[in-house]
């Protein structure tokens, strides 16, 4: 009879310093204590906290953290022989953060992070730090939160071709145009209420004006594509032009509107751009609620993919920390971009203006004769062939409100009909213009 192996030795835990302790440090700490025994038998190695740093160690935080050692310099985390992963949640593109991401990398310590915007603008140093070294950079929390998004992109659907990826990247403006579509409240009204509970910030530029969904949406392009992370080139429009009577239109057209982030790569290029659309009553999209974040990716051999849940939060986004995590645990991991980074393309910003389809305008125009004719005459003009042409009473902003669909043509040809149109000394305020999404 042979003899039985041995039984493997047990592997030695994997210990974790947190950087930051916030809202989302605070969960990663409550996460890994409350499923403590779970989390091991996944990882197959016990997951233990040994050192922590922020900027006030007196600040009640609603967790208890006297456990473990409090580090007053993130850099002493890095310097630490006791610890295996770093993980950042300090936030910012650049200063402290990405100070320590290249310090941990560059020790050959594992850097977990939920930074989108470091991410977007310094992935692709950091990547080649984590490549030279041979040591994970994770980062499934940096785009749209608990949503397992990125490593469903760079290991499930690996072996296929991406056309397209798109979605819904931010719950604050999500959670804004639902109110805007639910309760007929105006922007500023709406944009309050997501204020008040604690789903925008006091400066909610970076949310409104579509910057973090750009963030994101370069990281998802970079996945998808093959191509190297390049968020100068992605564009961006957010919510602020939005009115009330856009949401109105919008729905009797069968429609709602979303802020999505559509990124796309064909011959000429690749298009990356942020900017509300309206969206078919019947796409997926057009039921995703509140706060909650949603993408949907186009594989040549799977076809569409749809991932929707909560893209913001102390649990959804301590829950994607801690599977990147448990993946360092098993020693699972590859290239932070699913191909090393000499191998990623540098294509070409495509020519947004050239992509067709069809779209919605609005203006608002004085009550006066020969107003509808000089809209025709610019649209037609800039060549722009129009569909459906829908007028309204009063708005609340002093004129009559126009509504039209154009047929399909580049989008350079309505921006170019629009301007001619803004001008006009008889149109008040600045014209909206949306894509209709096709399906």
């Amino acid at each position: 009879m042979s003899p039985q192996p041995a039984p493997a030795a047990p592997r030695p835990p994997l210990r974790v310093a947190l950087a930051g302790i916030g809202v989302v440090g605070g969960g990663v700490v409550r996460l890994l204590e409350a499923n403590r025994d779970l989390i091991a038998r996944r990882a197959g190695r016990a997951v233990e906290i040994v050192a922590i740093s922020a900027r006030d160690r007196q600040k009640d935080r609603g967790v208890d953290l006297s456990p473990y050692r409090w580090e007053d310099d993130m850099a002493a985390l890095v310097e630490s022989d006791d610890v295996d992963v770093v993980v950042e949640m300090v936030g910012g593109a650049d200063g402290p953060a990405l100070t320590l991401a290249r310090q941990a990398l560059g020790a050959g310590k594992a850097l977990v992070t939920a930074n989108k915007a470091m991410i977007a603008h310094h992935g692709l140093d950091l990547a080649q730090i984590a490549e030279a070294q041979d040591t994970p950079l994770k980062y499934e929390a940096a785009v749209a939160g608990g949503i397992p998004v990125i490593k469903a992109i760079r290991e499930g659907a690996s072996a296929n071709q991406i056309a397209r990826v798109y979605g819904i990247l931010n719950g604050t403006c999500n959670y804004i145009l639902t109110l805007m579509e639910r309760e007929g409240a105006s922007f500023a009204d709406a944009l309050a209420a997501a204020q008040a509970e604690g789903y925008a910030e006091a400066d909610p530029t970076f949310d409104v004006d579509g910057i973090d969904a750009a963030h994101k949406l370069s990281i998802l392009a970079a996945l998808c594509f093959g191509t190297r992370l390049d968020i100068d080139t992605v564009t961006a429009e957010g919510i602020r032009g939005l009115i009330a009577a856009d949401i109105r239109e919008a729905a009797a057209l069968g429609h709602r509107v979303r802020l999505i982030g559509m990124a796309e790569r064909d011959e000429s290029g690749l298009y990356q751009h942020v900017q509300p659309c309206l969206v078919p009553a019947d796409h997926p999209l057009a039921y995703v609620p509140g706060a909650l974040n949603a993408v949907v990716a186009e594989g040549n051999f799977v076809g569409r993919l749809f991932f929707e849940g909560a893209g913001a939060g102390a649990g959804p986004t301590a829950s994607a920390i801690v599977a990147d995590i448990i993946d360092i645990a098993r020693d699972e991991y590859g290239p932070a971009f699913a191909m090393p980074v000499d191998a990623l393309d540098a294509a070409p910003a495509a020519d947004a203006g050239a992509r067709v389809g069809k779209h919605y305008v609005r203006l608002i125009v004085e009550d006066r004769i020969g107003v509808l004719a000089e809209i025709a005459t610019a649209m037609r003009d800039a060549g722009v062939s129009i569909e459906s042409f829908i007028q309204r009473g009063d708005d609340a902003e002093g004129g009559v409100l126009i509504a039209l669909v154009t047929h399909e043509g580049p989008g350079r040809a309505v921006a170019a009909a629009l301007a001619a149109l803004a001008a006009s000394d008889h149109v008040i305020g600045t014209p909206m213009h949306m894509p209709i999404l096709a399906l």
